[in-house]
């Protein structure tokens, strides 16, 4: 059965760049892993101030639209960054909270996709043939906890 979730209220909303849980990241904290991808995009450029306006942004999708604004050019290194990026938001967040970390590994070997309809690289896409980045991620730190569970109860 695969996994499919997009709605922070939706089962599997946990998953969701949105959800409501913080991360600490470069020694700040950040409301959500959406918060720290997006002022990631401008680190080093001449738009360096929307670091900290879309740190302070009272919502995920408030951080989303001072990120995704057409105006500001995003670091020049942007598309070869950007999936670690996001792995190491959403490594951090899964170790952080227990409780949707409980959620990410009750998942089994189960595919988890993000079925937004307007984003074919983090999600499926409307046609449901997008890259699934988001999703991929997610299996991969789900395989990583699970790895280190393994470590810990060996010791």
């Amino acid at each position: 059965m695969t996994i499919y979730f997009y709605k922070v209220d939706d089962p599997y909303g946990c998953f969701s760049n949105f959800s409501p849980h913080w991360v600490q990241l470069q020694e700040q904290v950040w409301s959500t892993t959406e918060h720290y991808y997006q002022a990631q995009k401008f680190v080093g450029t001449q738009y360096e101030f929307l670091y900290s306006a879309i740190q302070q942004a009272k919502s995920p999708e408030e951080a989303a639209a001072l990120g995704r604004d057409p105006k500001h050019q995003v670091r020049l290194d942007w598309q070869q960054v950007k999936r670690q990026v996001m792995r190491e938001a959403v490594l951090t967040k899964f170790l952080t909270h227990r409780d949707i970390q409980a959620v990410l590994l009750s998942t089994q070997d189960e595919f988890i996709v993000e079925d937004s309809p307007r984003d074919d690289y983090w999600g499926c896409g409307a046609n449901r043939m997008g890259q699934n980045q988001l999703g991929k991620i997610l299996m991969s730190v789900r395989q990583e906890i699970r790895l280190l569970h393994c470590k810990a109860h060996q010791q």
